[in-house]
């Protein structure tokens, strides 16, 4: 496998405007909001040094980051990792005994393509394999 990059790092909100304010008043730099309808989310993403923090804030109680809030509160969500082909590296992962939560990539915000294994099997941090577009 590739030496995979710290793409973002997802942080679970309940004011997504906000922790946007908070976090552009430590020097981030706002560079796309999106709502995710697949996993009913808004989205924030800054720019910090060479990776971004992504907000994340549930669109409905049904949502799984509104779960999350519920029994964890705001907080740290998942590390993003960057990855060259996120089929390839599922693929491998599995094969080295990590848990799948997706069976396989799918689309994510800006145009990326993900997979997200599980906490269980990753000493208990949600991991997403993001693969950048073209």
């Amino acid at each position: 496998m590739v030496e995979p990059s710290i793409d973002h790092v997802g942080i679970a909100v309940v004011d997504l405007d906000d922790a946007i304010s908070r976090w552009r008043a430590l020097g981030a730099t706002l560079v796309h909001r999106e709502t995710i309808e697949t996993d009913d989310v808004d989205e924030a993403l800054l720019r910090v040094g060479g990776s971004f923090v992504q907000l994340v804030s549930p669109r409905s109680a049904a949502s799984p980051v509104a779960r999350f809030l519920e029994r964890r509160g705001p907080g740290l969500h998942h590390v993003g990792l960057g990855v060259a082909s996120c089929r390839e590296a599922l693929r491998e992962a599995v094969e080295a005994g990590f848990e799948p939560i997706d069976d396989a990539p799918r689309p994510g915000s800006r145009g990326t393509t993900v997979a997200f294994l599980h906490p269980r099997s990753t000493g208990g941090v949600l991991i997403e394999l993001v693969e950048q577009p073209g």
